[in-house]
């Protein structure tokens, strides 16, 4: 296996970082690392367009380029049994040669042919958990990728796969913190519609909670937003949760 200058992959893994701490949430990482990928393998005669998809569970898959000649390409890629998903199923690099004279993934080829890509080389991400991802590199000339290109990519993905771990890691814990923002925003706004209940009817508080219930349920509406709607009538103002972050 090809491996970098050990000055050459210490800033590579320097940068790697860098791009973590200073983009704007996880899809600008991804961006920023496509971009970097697409830069850092390309040839100099021949510019290599690069996609990352990004699979998490219970979640549309993330999708970032370096070209929007490559968005097409990974969207394709989603759609389709493709060198992508073959690559993170098997965990195993996957080369195109050329997509004129491949065969393996036919409905994909068939809408990938016309968009002007004839090289591909799919690289897994290494993950953690149910999360999957690749690397995508897309040529327009046929056999552009060598076997010493499919070694550099390993190497280039086995240090960007650190830094996609840690960027996994902070999302998490952004989508976490919000869900929980949410959680507390929805309780608050049921908490004071049971209250406005309580008041009118002059009952318990399971009682009014059950009266809200039941009255969701006839309705068919969320219980958040019958409650949304109790609290509009009887307070002109907006509801807030206070929470120290």
């Amino acid at each position: 296996m090809v491996n970098p200058h050990p000055e050459q992959e210490a800033l590579q893994n320097g940068y790697f970082l860098d791009l973590v701490l200073g983009s704007e949430g996880f899809e600008a990482f991804l961006t920023d690392l496509a971009i970097f990928s697409a830069e850092s393998l390309s040839h100099p005669d021949s510019p290599v367009f690069c996609g990352i998809t990004v699979l998490r569970k219970k979640r549309a898959a993330t999708v970032a380029t370096s070209h929007d000649r490559a968005r097409v390409m990974d969207d394709l890629q989603n759609d389709f049994d493709s060198p992508c998903r073959t690559a993170m199923d098997q965990m195993g690099s996957v080369l195109v040669p050329d997509l004129a004279r491949e065969y393996r993934w036919p409905e994909y080829v068939a809408a990938a042919s016309s968009q002007g890509v004839r090289c591909i080389l799919s690289v897994p991400l290494l993950v953690e958990g149910d999360t999957r991802a690749a690397l995508n590199l897309y040529s327009e000339r046929a056999n552009d990728f060598t076997e010493a290109d499919v070694e550099r990519a390993e190497v280039f993905a086995s240090h960007a796969s650190k830094s996609l771990r840690l960027a996994l890691k902070i999302a998490q814990l952004s989508d976490a913190r919000n869900d929980l923002a949410a959680a507390m925003q929805s309780r608050t706004v049921i908490d004071l519609a049971v209250g406005a209940i309580m008041a009118q009817n002059h009952c318990s508080q399971e009682e009014a909670f059950t009266i809200l219930r039941t009255a969701s349920s006839n309705r068919n509406i969320k219980l958040r937003h019958l409650a949304q709607s109790i609290i509009a009538a009887v307070s002109s103002g907006k509801v807030t949760t206070h929470f120290e972050e």
